[in-house]
């Protein structure tokens, strides 16, 4: 059974986590980590310290409405991608311990289509 890293839990809600096929359990925030623990399997689990997130990427659509999914990015182990039942609610818990100038805005599919256009142009 894995041990929690937080003494404190702020929010736990049903969730997402998105390696490969999509395993569904729960997040956890706390005051140490960022955790998800697989509802099935509790040996299958993500825990993030808190001094070990680089920044925080969100998927946001329709203006500011709608946020689908967000990445977590380390500055190890590259970056974990997760879903939860009401993400902004978990963004806003994630923010408390994260600046604010690394929770950023991922591109778009239309900014990424044309970075990837202007990109064919500028090479030589």
């Amino acid at each position: 059974m894995a041990q929690s890293q937080n003494s404190t839990v702020e929010l736990t809600t049903p969730g997402t986590f998105f390696a490969g096929l999509s395993t569904y359990g729960n997040v956890m925030v706390g005051d140490k980590a960022f955790e998800f623990y697989n509802e099935r399997n509790p040996e299958d689990y993500v825990q993030i310290p808190w001094d070990e997130v680089d920044y925080v990427s969100a998927s946001v659509m329709f203006g500011g409405r709608w946020i689908p999914r967000f990445a977590i990015f380390t500055k190890s182990n590259g970056h974990f991608a997760f879903s939860t039942k009401d993400n902004k609610r978990t963004l806003r818990a994630v923010r408390e311990h994260v600046p604010a100038d690394r929770l950023l805005r991922s591109l778009g599919f239309f900014d990424v289509v044309k970075s990837g256009i202007m990109g064919l142009f500028h090479r030589r």
